[in-house]
């Protein structure tokens, strides 16, 4: 007699993302071009790694003084204390006063995780999570999975095409009382200090709990303390709060998932108190977390030397990503695309709309499309233009967040005319999950999974012999 799995009832899952690039494999186009790697990518077509990363790896390897014993619950000590000074300034005053500390964590999103479980323990007289960045985070699902109410925001103006910091502070100020507001990379917000100041009035008001996320500390100006000065704001204020920084995209270690969950507490007692809750569920979730890609980062940022030649690789990926933009920007004026395209220069970091609105799958060459890291360059990827109508530019609405916080798109259509082909293309109603984009020189390709936010994004690449 056969026995009943106890998996007899698990469906398949929906698929995140991964179908972009198969569908990019499969596809025969001579001239395809793949542009939505979550990577920063060399021009080899290989993830970009900075050089003293390669190097540091290597001496690693080689010392036979590693016994390569568990880590700490905590996590890698010298490896938080470095990230620490690196977030916030070495003299920096709560460093000072010892009342920042931080626990090693796994992954890009193990902070989160982290983070989230405490405050669900710990912060019961709000379960009401607001999320607003420049770009769809899945922190949402965290949050959700805990059994939060979250409501997700963007900074982003489809219509105006550009960062609008009046989002963040209009959401303050419609945001609950005692509620969670996890603040994603503020890099093209460019608020003033008078809006920073009323924005933290109104958070003191509410007694609202901020959540930072830090995904890539000096990819957006290829300033280190440019990028994190908006924390040094909430620290004057005398304001508690999280952060997420993860350490793995800007030293091109992605493989290894390495971060830390940073606390700010009031004094130094309070703050012991927290990190002893968290090492407690931090047992539960992963116990030790891994050593290799915390070893190279400890490396690079306690030696001067390594350090600087660390920046200076940073800094040049930075560059490369503003002289692409410029290159995209130029090749449309060239074209004569109608309208303004100086958003896509005065976005920073590795992430930029385009400002193409609408997307719908209609044949092999023509998928949905989403926001896309600025993160891999092509010269031939300039090359491709888009004779676009104003008019058209501007018709996309998107409907508000529906009780989960979940943003949905109406159905469009429009008619976009690259240089040599013409292609009809919409974008389908949904969440936006991984979303891809496939171009060709001949005709558009664009290709995601399925659930697609009101923005396209160029790529770049750097390179880095």
């Amino acid at each position: 007699m056969p026995t009943l799995s106890v998996f007899l009832d698990v469906p398949l899952a929906q698929k995140l993302e991964g179908s972009l690039l198969k569908t990019y494999k499969q596809d025969d186009c001579p001239n395809k071009m793949f542009l939505a790697y979550k990577v920063c990518m060399s021009n080899k077509g290989q993830p970009w790694v900075s050089s003293v990363v390669r190097k540091t790896r290597l001496q690693i390897a080689q010392d036979p003084s590693l016994n390569y014993e568990y880590m700490p619950v905590m996590g890698m000590k010298s490896f938080i204390q470095a990230s620490l000074k690196l977030l916030f300034g070495r003299h920096n005053q709560v460093i000072v006063e010892n009342r920042v500390g931080g626990v090693h964590t796994v992954g890009d999103n193990g902070a989160f995780q982290l983070g989230a479980q405490f405050l669900k323990i710990w912060h019961q007289d709000s379960q009401v999570v607001y999320i607003i960045s420049s770009r769809k985070e899945p922190h949402g699902l965290v949050f959700q999975d805990m059994g939060f109410k979250v409501s997700e925001y963007s900074f982003w103006d489809p219509k105006k095409l550009r960062m609008d910091p009046n989002v963040l502070l209009n959401v303050v100020e419609q945001a609950p009382h005692g509620c969670i507001f996890v603040i994603g990379n503020t890099g093209d917000c460019k608020l003033t200090q008078s809006q920073w100041a009323r924005l933290m009035a109104s958070m003191k008001r509410k007694q609202i709990f901020p959540f930072f996320d830090i995904p890539y500390q000096g990819l957006s100006t290829g300033d280190l303390e440019e990028d994190t000065n908006f924390l040094q704001y909430f620290v004057s204020q005398g304001f508690e709060f999280f952060c997420s920084q993860s350490m793995s995209k800007t030293f091109g270690i992605y493989d290894e998932g390495v971060g830390i969950l940073v606390v700010v507490a009031l004094n130094n007692q309070l703050l012991l108190c927290v990190l002893s809750q968290l090492m407690t569920l931090t047992r539960a979730l992963w116990l030790n977390s891994p050593s290799r890609g915390a070893r190279i980062i400890t490396s690079i940022l306690c030696n001067p030397a390594l350090q600087g030649e660390w920046k200076h690789s940073l800094k040049g990926l930075v560059e490369d990503i503003m002289l692409t933009k410029e290159k995209v920007k130029e090749k449309l004026r060239l074209l004569g695309t109608p309208g303004s395209w100086d958003h896509i220069t005065d976005q920073s970091g590795p992430h930029s709309y385009l400002g193409l609105n609408y997307f719908l799958r209609t044949n092999p060459h023509s998928l949905p499309v989403g926001k896309q890291r600025q993160c891999h360059k092509n010269e031939s990827s300039t090359d491709t233009g888009y004779d676009l109508d104003e008019s058209q530019r501007h018709k996309a609405t998107c409907k508000k967040p529906d009780t989960k916080g979940h943003i949905l798109y109406d159905s469009m259509y429009m008619k976009c005319k690259s240089t040599e082909t013409e292609s009809r293309l919409a974008f389908a109603r949904g969440r936006e999950r991984g979303i891809g984009l496939i171009a060709h020189r001949h005709g558009v390709s664009f290709s995601g999974d399925g659930n697609v936010p009101a923005s396209v994004a160029m790529v770049t690449q750097h390179s880095e012999d």
